[in-house]
């Protein structure tokens, strides 16, 4: 008998994510020196993580030896202060990624349905088919939610809605007034999953709180390997009411957050100054490559993020002539073939992409 047989049949199908690819490999590759490389490929904060964050986490490695905070209070702590909400709303996990999964655990089971938008974060539909649950797919024009479609695929089998704004990979977001008003109009049996992954790059973000105070079935995850430069770490966060984090708490592994990284988050969350300063950066980083962009002729979704989505022709073909050419972009599936997703950078990296671009553009011209 082979080992496949034994496994459960769900897994055989699975797609596996395909994370960005290393500095080391794409040198190794092309044999480039992996000084010369520049990675805007995972959305990652070019400027790190806050010196105080690195501190805590050289302080922390004293007592590595023992076990993490198990139900991670003091960071919990730091957030509900944060977010003026009861610790009891917050639960940790290994990225936020983990807090999808949860929620996968807790409220999927065959036959019930996700809705997830065409363009949205490809690991919801992961985590729904590896629940056994379908994916629903709802197109989105302009490459925006389109909240009314999403609202009338809902059918009686809908148990969760996905919806990341800003989104990645297109940047776009939906205005917090058409968030607040379509969570509102959600039915009992639904629960409604806000990915926040990218919400501190917003002036003003949607606000759900007041209507988790009212009851309604939400849960909001955010993560702090984004604007706060922790995403080595793995770690992020999840928050509703009470009931709501007290189900997802039954499916969470014991000590999921590591000591290291529930000490880093707590000096970033409350380092306030770094926060500011990276959101600034990353502004002038977008109107740099937006500008840069502009003058090659290249189309682009404008972003509310830390990246920009680019429409190239091939993109396969750009994505493989800028790794050559020492520039790790992020390729698209089928569905945006056209495009290449460029993760904003320093200024010197930002140069040096739009560089690289420009050379693969004149090489085109020229042949």
């Amino acid at each position: 008998m082979k080992l496949s047989q034994l496994a459960n049949p769900r897994i055989l199908d699975q797609p596996v994510y395909q994370p960005g690819k290393p500095i080391e490999q794409v040198a190794f590759e092309h044999k480039l020196d992996p000084k010369e490389i520049c990675k805007l490929a995972s959305n990652e904060n070019p400027w790190g993580a806050s010196p105080l964050s690195i501190a805590a986490g050289k302080a922390a490695l004293d007592q590595v030896h023992l076990y993490p905070e198990g139900s991670g209070e003091k960071l919990r702590n730091a957030i509900s202060k944060k977010l003026q909400l009861d610790p009891a709303q917050i639960i940790l996990g290994n990225g936020s990624n983990e807090i999808i999964e949860l929620l996968g655990h807790i409220f999927l089971d065959d036959g019930d349905e996700v809705i997830v938008g065409e363009h949205a974060f490809v690991v919801y539909k992961l985590m729904a088919l590896l629940m056994g649950a379908t994916p629903v797919i709802v197109p989105m024009p302009n490459l925006v939610h389109d909240l009314d479609e999403m609202r009338k695929a809902i059918t009686d089998k809908t148990k969760l809605i996905f919806l990341p704004s800003p989104n990645n990979p297109t940047g776009t977001s939906n205005s917090s007034d058409e968030i607040i008003r379509f969570v509102e109009s959600l039915p009992e049996h639904v629960v409604f999953c806000m990915d926040e992954a990218y919400a501190e790059y917003l002036e003003n973000p949607p606000d759900l709180r007041p209507l988790m105070r009212l009851g309604k079935k939400i849960v909001a995850m955010r993560t702090f390997s984004k604007i706060h430069g922790l995403a080595g770490l793995r770690i992020g966060y999840g928050y509703g009411n009470k009931d709501m984090i007290e189900l997802l708490q039954k499916a969470r592994q014991p000590f999921n957050a590591n000591a290291i990284a529930q000490s880093c988050a707590i000096a970033a969350i409350n380092d306030n100054s770094w926060v500011d300063q990276c959101r600034n950066r990353n502004l002038a980083g977008l109107k740099q490559m937006s500008e840069g962009l502009k003058l090659l002729n290249l189309e682009y979704i404008p972003s509310q993020a830390n990246f920009l989505l680019v429409k190239v022709g091939n993109g396969k073909e750009i994505f493989d002539s800028l790794q050559r050419l020492g520039v790790i972009t992020r390729p698209m599936p089928e569905s945006l073939k056209e495009y290449v997703r460029i993760s904003i950078g320093t200024e010197k990296e930002n140069t040096q992409a739009l560089h690289a671009l420009t050379q693969i553009i004149a090489s085109a011209r020229a042949s």
